[in-house]
């Protein structure tokens, strides 16, 4: 709903293709594209895939359709090969919504390729950041690593009916995510490793770790030295953190 919805983190997307160097490229890793084995989409053309039931129609008349990034998935292939990582390729996915919702904001225009890179959620935490560390010669040939998921994601809390969209964060949430911001900007790789032990509340945050496991793709792209920014923060229905972050 970020798309239609008037919020912070909308128009946080609207200006992200301002704040960020035009790429040539952009590989999406979301959180909604969940393998067995990391596999990158090369469809002769991106469709757009709305993954999702009981929305409004303006939701499902959204699409995005940019070219698809065709040389940028054999050269990834290469890459997850030289690393010892397996990789498929999927020649009919399009795009999912944790790809083209914030694309579409951040990139209106469509003119930029793109390709996706599914998650695996059962291999956790430390495999993707070695996937994101075997990626991180794209950043130097102009590809955007965009790592799409939420900072917070326990859906379950929308059983007893939906809260206000501008509701007050739960303590739960803002310990969280001030311990997770505080082990990025300090760049612990080794605690944001394990966080599911150590950070406050965070099996209640992520029952699952999909939301999540893109974060650490960009965390093993960023480099030995991580060099992070916070772009943006803001809280959804008081629970879901939708949180940003930029590496140089």
């Amino acid at each position: 709903m970020t798309i239609l919805q008037d919020t912070p983190a909308r128009h946080f997307l609207q200006s992200l293709g301002t704040l960020l160097p035009r790429p040539k490229a952009i590989l999406a890793v979301s959180a909604h594209w969940e393998t067995n084995i990391p596999t990158v989409s090369n469809p002769a053309a991106n469709e757009t895939i709305h993954d999702f039931y009981g929305f409004p129609p303006e939701l499902y008349a959204q699409h995005y359709t940019p070219p698809v990034a065709h040389g940028l998935a054999g050269r990834l292939a290469a890459l997850l090969g030289e690393a010892g990582l397996p990789c498929s390729t999927d020649h009919a996915r399009g795009l999912d919504h944790g790809a083209w919702v914030p694309l579409k904001l951040a990139y209106p225009e469509a003119d930029i390729p793109v390709i996706q890179l599914s998650v695996q959620t059962e291999r956790g935490t430390r495999h993707h950041i070695a996937l994101g560390t075997a990626l991180r010669k794209l950043r130097e040939e102009g590809t955007l690593i965009f790592c799409s998921g939420t900072f917070t994601h326990d859906l379950r809390r929308f059983r007893g009916g939906r809260p206000a969209l501008d509701a007050p964060e739960t303590q739960d949430v803002t310990d969280f995510s001030t311990w997770m911001n505080a082990k990025i900007m300090a760049g612990d790789l080794a605690a944001l490793a394990d966080y599911r032990r150590l950070a406050p509340y965070a099996a209640e945050e992520h029952p699952t770790e999909e939301h999540l496991l893109p974060l650490h793709v960009a965390l093993g792209a960023a480099g030995p030295t991580i060099q992070p920014e916070r772009l943006h923060s803001s809280v959804e229905y008081g629970f879901m953190r939708m949180d940003a972050y930029a590496f140089a």
